[in-house]
């Protein structure tokens, strides 16, 4: 199956503690279970409810606490930070402090969105599915970017990428949305990664090897406006 795109969560939506985008695969998955437990009885459909086990822990979504002040940079994804540094920013073309995140397929799978302001550009570019722990996964795998503004003037783009077995991005935002910092705006199914570039002045709050939560630690923080920011 290949990587695609939605929009069909609506502004305003509210998330249960299990992510609807799980609903279907773990009714697939406990309805098997179920269906071969009566028919050929529950030892045998113990690797089955196992599976049941893991897909409804992985499509879990719980509430976060939104960590505060005004110039922090939330984590966008759960998991552990693989990189962290200076680097050449590829969607606006200018020095940046690129900070990622893998997501194993223990880790919970929403993203959010790391600050408030307005989303001026997404980018959606196909290709591979290489395993995301790998920096070459960040240019070669498929991969959903927004470039946002925030009210101080500075940009901050973030970056779904696929992942080895992660064949579907969902992204719920679009170009000329003005968003809130730690809204829950997209998922990524089964492994994969999240990036984010940073003006070149921010200062890291996390060091590589770190596990982080979504929404609820603070990545970066933002050193004030941005003068070269039309």
């Amino acid at each position: 199956m290949s990587t695609s795109l939605s929009a069909a969560v609506p502004e305003g939506a509210t998330f249960p503690l299990v992510a609807r985008e799980g609903w279907g695969h773990i009714a697939l998955a406990v309805g098997a279970a179920a269906l071969v437990s009566w028919w050929k009885g529950p030892w045998i459909a113990a690797p089955l409810w196992l599976i049941a086990v893991f897909v409804l822990q992985f499509f879990r979504d719980p509430r976060r606490v939104l960590a505060e002040g005004r110039d922090a940079v939330l984590c966008p994804a759960d998991g552990r930070v693989i990189a962290i540094g200076p680097t050449e920013d590829p969607y606006l073309k200018r020095p940046a402090l690129k900070c990622s995140i893998f997501m194993n397929v223990f880790n919970v799978h929403s993203n959010r969105l790391p600050v408030a302001g307005r989303i001026r550009r997404r980018w959606y570019s196909p290709g591979r599915f290489v395993n995301a722990s790998l920096d070459k996964a960040s240019e070669h795998n498929e991969r959903n970017a927004l470039w946002l503004t925030t009210a101080d003037g500075d940009d901050v783009v973030v970056v779904q990428v696929a992942g080895l077995i992660a064949r579907r991005i969902l992204c719920y935002v679009g170009e000329g949305d003005e968003v809130d910092r730690g809204r829950r705006y997209g998922f990524i199914r089964f492994g994969s990664r999240v990036d984010v570039y940073l003006p070149p002045g921010a200062r890291p709050e996390v060091a590589l090897g770190d596990k982080v939560k979504a929404g609820s630690q603070v990545l970066a923080r933002l050193v004030g406006p941005n003068p070269s920011n039309p």
